[in-house]
Formats: structure tokens, sequence, C-alpha cells
């Protein structure tokens, strides 16, 4: 792979380059073939881009830019052009000004003695001066944002050789009047005014004047000469320089003007000897930073085509492509937003194209103007846009892998003068795709099969589908043949689409539909533009007896596709309604556990405090009695405080009694919200209901119903309640019913009871561990020595943490896998110490 290296020195940050080197920028693929680059009229790209750019090297080397194959590379590319196009938002004014090509004056400076004309040296300070000023505004030395600015800091100051060239220039090009220019300038000027003066002489004299054509001075040689009538030759003496054409005029330096004319010119010889030392000077002081130079150079062009790239990103007002699978090279989804044909400008149609991870080939049917061959030139050109560092013109979501090579076989492509048929020339060429594309290249075939016999034709089709879904390429196919449909339809990586069709107004919509293939409406547009009827009709007829089936299929299928679509949209808002609804009665069980612990917590309180108060009058009364005899009205006062403590702990138990009462009542009420009409009423007493008991103030879980009442488990215990005594409690399983698939997971709440066999599957790890942890305390007190967990096989997370977890506790025996009938890896058989 050749590539143009740019050498920028210095220190780059931690977005990708570090060292004293930065390479790669642009860089040439000998995959990403001319003749593709030709057919997808990517060369119209980069004239775009090349448009944008103020340099003349620059656009020459966006010319010659091939896009980029390397990951890396392109992620930085495109991370330099985003910024700039982010820079150019910013509002800073940002100088449009023409950088002048010094490459070619480059190697003059390594030629020792060398001197520079006026011009070159000017183009060299005109260069330095406006690439610094490119270099400040795009990474201001005040700002500190990466990657511009560590992409800047690189770049070395050769300021100071552009004070030296505009020492000697004037900003217009221009050479100053330097001190060692000024006597001499001065002696010119003087020697100019006694030529004046003398030449003047001859035209104020009336002798003299009338043998003149002109009165006016002429140049000739850069010497001051007349315009003397031919009669009148010899009057004036002198050194005659030209005559007319005609032969009437001559042109003649007089005598006593030869000598001024010489002083003239002697002192002007002075001036250019003056001029060339010190150009010289200046050339040698530019040629003793010449590597300084050209690595200013090097660098600033770089930047100049970034900022080509980003001015033309920013004109088309395109969106950088996300890397498909977070740049994932196994990945290879292609996902286009509202993608407009860059070449077509705003009139053209957005379109949508999905390929999506698994399905590898897409094979797009349909009319014929419909877009399809848009569509596959967009997926390219999109492909290679983005390779280069380009915004693509579409919407936020857009996706593109990177491919190595991108392949295409588009339009047609017979051949006069190479003798080659439409069906030579796309085997030559498709033939060429087969044996490069690989498993990260993109291929793009337009009417797969067309040119020759449709039998023949469909079955070499189906064979060049075959050889390249074996090499796993990223394929787009277009096709009119009926059987390729059914071919996507037998293939497990490839996926049908459609460019739609409006029956009504028999007109394209230019929109992709996935998953269905259409319809070629040859009959339709046909009829639109102009054949006869009789000839339409008798179409017609043909085509209901040979092909009414398949169009009645493709028919059945874009209705179910539309019946999904609607089915989907429905199923998405009742998942929504279902959410809200959890989370309200998720809030409403929060503010019922909150009242519950306020509750119990003033419960506690009181308690405490009439304790508190009791102990301390009935340690009172014990030492009256110690300290003296056993009276009558001691005895009396001690029954009244046994009578008080009494009526106390009855007034106590009642007011506990009814805000026990009032937050069941609210519990029902909660209970009654979550039900529906038909089932408002409590559930009855029955096995394996949850319900309440009042004497307890605790849940359980009812066992089964004896003479006496109903058995009841709480914890570990079981107990034996009447039916009046006992509230039956919904619980939150049927809300989770409605917004869950059915997943079996133990309830291990601090009251249950432990299972033998722990469901965890969809847990956090987290949670998985907590209900371990329950379910392991309620086996110790149940007595139960052994159970099962199910993790399941995934990534291992589960099944790791549920084993690190077993390990730490001191209650388990043992543990392992269970038998490959049971679950295998995706099970652990558990085993607590006796």
């Amino acid at each position: 792979m050749e590539k143009i290296v740019a050498r920028l020195d210095g220190k780059f940050d931690a977005h990708g380059m570090t060292g004293r080197c930065y390479a790669d920028v642009l860089c040439y693929s000998n995959s990403m073939n001319e003749k593709t680059e030709s057919i997808l009229e990517f060369d119209a790209i980069r004239s775009r881009v090349a448009s944008c750019s103020f340099s003349e090297e620059a656009k020459r080397r966006i010319f010659a830019e091939k896009p980029l194959v390397d990951a890396d590379d392109i992620r930085r590319l495109k991370r330099f052009v985003r910024e700039t196009v982010e820079r150019m938002k910013s509002g800073d004014e940002e100088k449009q000004e023409s950088l002048p090509d010094i490459g070619s004056l480059l190697p003059k400076l390594a030629v020792e003695g060398a001197s520079l004309e006026p011009d070159e040296a000017f183009a060299i300070g005109l260069f330095v001066e406006r690439g610094w000023t490119l270099k400040n505004w795009l990474a201001p030395p005040s700002s500190k944002a990466a990657p511009l600015h560590s992409l800047a800091e690189a770049i070395p100051d050769c300021t100071s050789l552009a004070r030296e060239v505009f020492r000697i220039f004037n900003k217009d090009g221009g050479l100053k009047d330097l001190p060692e220019f000024q006597e001499i300038n001065r002696r010119i000027r003087g020697l100019a005014a006694e030529l004046e003066s003398a030449v003047s002489r001859y035209a104020g004299s009336e002798e003299t004047r009338r043998m003149l054509q002109s009165t006016v001075p002429s140049q000739r040689d850069g010497r001051a000469v007349l315009a003397v009538k031919a009669n009148f030759r010899g009057r004036i003496r002198g050194i005659v320089h030209e005559v007319s054409a005609t032969g009437q005029t001559l042109f003649i330096e007089p005598e006593d003007v030869v000598e001024k004319n010489n002083e003239i010119l002697i002192e002007r010889r002075r001036l250019d000897a003056e001029i060339l030392r010190v150009l010289r000077e200046l050339t040698a002081k530019i040629a003793e930073n010449r590597e300084i130079l050209a690595d200013f150079y090097e660098k600033i062009t770089v930047i100049e085509v970034i900022r080509a790239k980003a001015r033309y990103s920013k004109d088309i007002q395109g969106v950088f492509a996300k890397e498909s699978g977070d740049g994932a090279r196994g990945s290879r989804i292609i996902i286009l937003k509202q993608a407009r044909h860059p070449l077509l400008g705003r009139s053209v149609v957005p379109v949508d194209f999905i390929m999506n991870e698994g399905k590898r080939t897409v094979i797009i049917t349909g009319p014929n103007t419909g877009g399809k061959t848009v569509s596959l030139k967009t997926v390219g050109l999109f492909a290679l846009m983005n390779q280069s560092g380009l915004a693509v013109p579409a919407e936020e979501g857009t996706s593109l892998p990177v491919f190595d090579g991108v392949f295409a076989d588009i339009g047609d492509e017979q051949s006069i003068s190479q003798s080659l048929s439409t069906f030579s020339a796309h085997m030559i060429n498709i033939a060429a795709i087969t044996a490069s594309a690989s498993a990260q290249s993109l291929a793009l075939l337009d009417e797969l099969g067309s040119g020759t016999d449709p039998e023949e034709g469909i079955a070499i089709a189906m064979a060049i589908l075959d050889c390249l879904i074996e090499k796993r390429v990223s394929l787009i196919v277009t096709t009119h043949h009926g059987v390729l449909k059914n071919y996507g339809y037998t293939r497990e990586y490839v996926e049908n689409a459609s460019v739609d069709f409006d029956s009504r107004t028999l007109s394209p919509t230019y929109r992709i539909v996935m998953g269905i293939p259409g319809e070629s409406r040859a009959v339709d547009i046909a009829s639109r533009n102009g054949l006869q009827e009789e000839i339409i009709a008798k179409a017609r007829s043909y085509l209901n007896e040979e092909r009414a089936d398949v169009s009645s299929l493709i028919a059945g299928l874009k209705r179910k596709h539309r019946e999904l679509d609607a089915a989907a949209e429905e199923r998405e808002q009742e998942e929504k309604r279902l959410r809200e609804e959890r989370r309200a009665v998720d809030l409403k069980e929060l503010r019922l556990r909150q009242k519950e612990m306020e509750i119990k917590s003033g419960e506690v309180g009181r308690l405490r405090k009439l304790l508190d108060e009791s102990r301390k009058t009935l340690e009172n009364l014990v030492r009256e009695l110690k300290e003296g005899e056993i009276t009558r009205e001691k005895t009396l006062k001690v029954k009244d405080f046994l009578n008080d403590l009494e009526k106390s702990v009855v007034n106590e138990m009642n007011a506990l009694d009814e805000e026990e009462k009032a937050l069941q009542a609210q519990v029902r009420e909660r209970d009654d919200d979550d039900q529906t009409p038909a089932s408002s009423q409590p559930p009855p007493l029955a096995e394996g209901a949850e319900v309440l008991a009042a004497s307890y103030r605790c849940r359980g879980t009812v066992v089964r119903q004896e003479k006496n009442g109903w058995l009841v488990e709480i914890g570990s215990l079981r107990m034996t309640f009447p039916a009046e005594e006992l509230t039956p409690v919904r619980s939150m399983q049927n809300i989770q019913k409605k917004l869950k698939p059915a997943r079996v997971v133990a309830d291990l709440s601090p009251r249950s009871t432990a299972v033998m066999e722990l469901n965890l599957l969809g847990m956090r790890l987290e949670e998985a561990l907590e209900a371990l942890q329950r379910q392991i305390d309620a086996a110790v007190l149940s007595g139960l020595k052994e159970f099962a967990v199910i993790h399941g096989k995934g990534e291992g997370v589960l099944q790791k943490g549920v084993h690190d977890f077993l390990k730490k506790d001191h209650r388990i025996a043992e543990f392992h896998f269970s038998r490959p009938e049971l679950g295998g890896f995706g099970r652990t058989d558990v085993v607590l110490t006796a």
C-alpha cells in the first residue's frame, strides 16, 4: 500500500498519536480501484472538495488521494475534519487567503549560492505568514482542545523567515527603499531629472521642434530618444536606434543625451547588483532553515487538505457516519438514514437503507426509474466518502463499516473498440470482483444476469452470488429476474428488498422496502409512456397466464409487511403503557412500605415510653415497700398501678389494631387497582394464597384448610388461624406477568421459604446474589439440606458470581454443576453443612 506520509513532529495526546511522528493522514489503497471510483463518480466529489481549498498543492493531493482502509487512520482523520467543521461554526472569523505554491522552490534552496527571484522570495514570506495565521485560527494558543491543538502544536514556528522577507518587501510584493538602495535611487532620480531637462530643450526650441514627429520623448532599450522626421536626418546629431515601419521617423539618441543615459544605466546596474546581493543574503538565511520550512510547508498543506474536507462537509450539511459495531471488524452493518446522493442536489429524494447484522447480501428488485441504481451508487459513494474523512449527506444514525475494497459493476460497459458485448464487459468486470473481493469488501452489482439469455443469465447470477456469499462479501445486487427473488428467500444470509411503486400514480416513490421483493411494473410503465393500448392488453394477458401467482404472492407479502409494522407499533405502545402502570404500582408499593415502617417506628416508640414510665413508677413503689412496713394503702397503690398499666397496654393494643386495619385497607385498595373490573373482589382463601395474619401482624402463605381453620406458613413456622383473622393480600406477580414474559423466579422476600430450585435467569448479579443469600438463610431455618441454582451459561458472569459467593459461605458443604440432562454448566447443585 503506497502512502503519502505527512511528518508532523511534536507531541500528541491520547487521541491516538504519541511520540515525535504523525503518519498516515493521507493514504493510497490499491483495493479502491480507479474503475470503481469512475463508476461511482468519486472524481466529481474530489473535484468539489478540491475547489474548497486555497492551495494548489492541497488540490493536487486531494485529486491524488485514495480512501483509507485502516480503521484507526479513518477514525483519526474524521476526528480532525469534524473538529475543523466545529471550528468553522464557532463564529471566529476565518481568513480565506490563498496559499502560494512554494513546493518547487524548496529544492532550489538546497543549491549552494542560489538566489531566489523577488517574486519567489515574496511567495515564501506570504506562505509562512498565511500558513501561521491558518494554524492560529485552527487551534488558538489559548485553547487546548484536542485533537486540533495537538495537530497544530507540532507545526514549527517559521515566522522569523516571514519577518526577514517582509523586511525587504512590501505587502504588495514591491521592494522597500532600504538604506542599501537609498543612495543609488537618489543618484538615479537626479540623473533622470537632468536627462529630462536635456531632452525637453529639443521640444522647447522653435528650431528643433519642427523636426520632431512628437514632442514627447520615447524609450528604446531603456534609453531616452527623440522621434525625428526622416527628412531632417543629420540636423540632430546622435545615434539612430530604430526606424519606423514607414521609414518616415527615426528614433535618435542625441549626443548630449547619450552620456546622461549611460550614467543612468550604470546606476541601475549598481541597483540591480545591490538587490541581487540582498536577495542572496535573504536566500542564505532561508536556506539555513530549509528543513524547518519544508516541514512547515508539508504540515500546513496537510491542514489545508483537512480544511478543504471540512468546508465541503459543512457545505453539504452532512453527518459523520458512525462505525458499525463500535469499530468491530466483524460487524458489517450498513445503515443509511435519509441519504441523499451528493451529486444530485437538494431535489433528490432521500432513501433509507439497512443491511442488518447477519445479512451480508441484499437483492433489490422493482421497476425501472425506481431508484435502484441511484441507491446502489449512494451506498458505494458513501463508503468512499466515509473512508476519505468526509461527512455524508444523511441524517444522524447513519452507520458504515470500514471496507478494504469497494467494487462495482454498474451501467452499460459495451465497448465497440474492444469487440465486447454488454454481457462480456459485465463478466470481465465481475470476474475481477470475484477474484479480488474479501470478507471485508463491498461489492455492488447492477442488473445481475442481464444482457444474455434469461435462463443462462439467472444460472450465472446465482453462481456468482453463491461465490461472493461464501467469501462473506458485503453484497448489494439489483435485478429484474423473478427467480432471484426466490433465491433471496432460500438463503440464510440474503435479504430481499424493493423500491416502492405507487400503483395509483404509476410513479416510483424512491423508498426502499426491506424484506419484500418488488415487481418490475414494466407493462404499467410502458403504458404510461405511450405504447399502443392493444399491445399493452396483449402483454397483460401473457402476464396473467404466466405470473399471476407471483404477483399475488408479492402483493400478499406487502400486505403482511404493513400488518406486521402496525402490530409492532401497537405492541410498542402497549409495552409503554404497561411500563407506566408498573412504575405507578411500584411507587404505591414503596409508599405503603414507608407507611408501614412509620407505623412500626411509632409502635416501638410508644411502647418504649410506656415501659420507661412504668419502670420508674414500679421502682418507686418497690422502694416505698422496702423502706417501711407493708400497709393496706401501699398494697392498694400497687394494685392501682397494675390496673393502670393493664389499661395502658390495652389502649396501645387497640391503637395498633386500628392502624393495622387502616394499612390493610390501603393494601386492599392498592390490590383492587391492579385488577380488572371482573376480578375487583379480594381473592378467596385457597392453598398458596398470600395472607395477612391480623393477630401476629405478619404475612404468610396458606398451606391447606383444616377442620378448625386454615394452616398458614409464616417463615419456618406453621400455625392454624380462623378464617376471620386472615386477610388475603394480592402480590405484585400479576403486574409482573403483564410486563414480562413468563419467567419462574423464586420470590425470596424476607418472610418466604426456601425452594428446591432457585432460578436466577434474567437477574443482574447484585440482585441474584441477594436472592441466593435469602435462599440459603431460608434453607438453614427450614432444614433444607440440598437445592439447585439455575444461572445459565451466557458470558459466565452470573455463573462465576454464584460460585464465588458459595465458596465464601461457611454454611455450604459443597457445590457442583448438575448432570447434563438436568442443565449441565447452566445449573449448580448446592449441599449445606449438617
